[in-house]
């Protein structure tokens, strides 16, 4: 969709294109509040900025559509396209590598009661798992802030390669 076209629709059908970027009903809102764009920069900055930060119920509500890091998306939908498209860039995984992050997964579901998250588009599987090992040190209160940076660059990134923003 192109940035004048998204200006131009209406709420519902333009909050249908921002939905499976970050399901977040507050962050949609102030984007679509703040509609027209001049440029796709502009889209992208109100995207980094809108709703911060997320409470932990808007937090809880996002993660639930995301997968396991190195699991596949279940489903067809628009999200689910995309989660599968960024974790397929991945590669095939090594078998350590992928029982680590396995076994990682699991650590940090029980450590703080919600998947792991991260930015997989432009990171390794090694830089993932590595990631993954250093946050499950981290206090339930800095992940927090660091599970909603990444969910803002998930967001812009899918943004982007949706609107280009």
């Amino acid at each position: 969709m192109l940035l004048e076209d998204f200006n131009a629709a209406g709420r519902a059908e333009a909050a249908a294109v921002l939905r499976p970027c970050l399901d977040i009903e507050r962050w949609i809102a102030e984007i679509l509040d703040s509609r027209p764009y001049g440029s796709p920069g502009s889209l992208r900055d109100a995207a980094v900025h809108a709703a911060d930060p997320f409470t932990g119920d808007e937090v809880a509500a996002a993660l639930a559509h995301h997968p396991r890091i190195g699991e596949r998306a279940a489903g067809t939908s628009k999200e689910a396209r995309l989660s599968q498209s960024e974790q397929a860039a991945l590669g095939a995984p090594d078998p350590a590598v992928a029982a680590a992050t396995a076994e990682g997964n699991r650590a940090y579901e029980e450590k703080f009661g919600q998947v792991f998250l991260i930015r997989a588009a432009g990171r390794s599987r090694e830089e993932i798992l590595a990631a993954l090992n250093t946050r499950l040190a981290h206090t339930p209160e800095e992940e927090q802030v660091i599970i909603g940076q990444q969910l803002r660059e998930i967001a812009v990134l899918r943004l982007q390669g949706l609107i280009g923003a």
